[in-house]
């Protein structure tokens, strides 16, 4: 045997040493697949739980006073982080449940419903969709001063009068977040 098949021996010799060392080193027990999958499992769900608890609101619509945006049955995801602003679609909480509304005014605007039409600081209110105004049934007198820290929400379907004009303006703490995203899940 000449030098060049002794080193071409040993190199084949070295290398299935590496294969068999190696594929022992790979193999796993049921038992750490396991571990590394319950690991995984509990990973993703701490950070699902993270982001539905600080960051995005899942809720369910269970009426029509924000028809014809929500419907009745609609699941609305909320974004919690963001500022809201005057014209956006929230979720907030009162009397333990939640409710939807556009954000007509923040705090210290003045809010005045006169005639069936919404005024902020004395100008109209621009609305895609228009439906008459009522201040019959309000617990609050108008013109309404909205304090710091609270926003003064209207349904869009305005017959549903169970709304700021009720129970007044609605403090940040209790908003859930502006709508982002709205799926039908009835009346498609």
């Amino acid at each position: 045997m000449n030098n060049y098949e002794k080193e071409t021996k040993h190199a084949v010799n070295s290398s299935e040493g590496n294969i068999k060392g190696r594929s022992s080193q790979n193999k796993k027990d049921a038992l750490s697949f396991a571990l590394e999958f319950f690991i995984k499992v509990g990973v993703t769900a701490l950070v699902v739980c993270v982001l539905l608890f600080f960051v995005v609101g899942v809720y369910s619509n269970h009426s029509n006073s924000s028809y014809p945006m929500l419907k009745d049955g609609d699941l609305c995801f909320t974004f919690k982080l963001g500022k809201v602003h005057s014209g956006e679609e929230i979720a907030y909480k009162q009397d333990d449940k939640i409710h939807f509304g556009r954000i007509v005014a923040v705090g210290g605007d003045t809010v005045d419903i006169k005639d069936g039409t919404v005024n902020v600081n004395g100008y109209g209110v621009f609305e895609n969709t228009v439906y008459p105004t009522t201040t019959e049934g309000a617990t609050v007198t108008f013109p309404y001063n909205v304090p710091e820290g609270t926003v003064f929400v209207l349904n869009d379907y305005r017959d549903d009068i169970q709304d700021s004009r009720v129970y007044g303006s609605i403090p940040m703490k209790q908003t859930r977040g502006k709508i982002v995203l709205v799926l039908r899940r009835r009346g498609i």
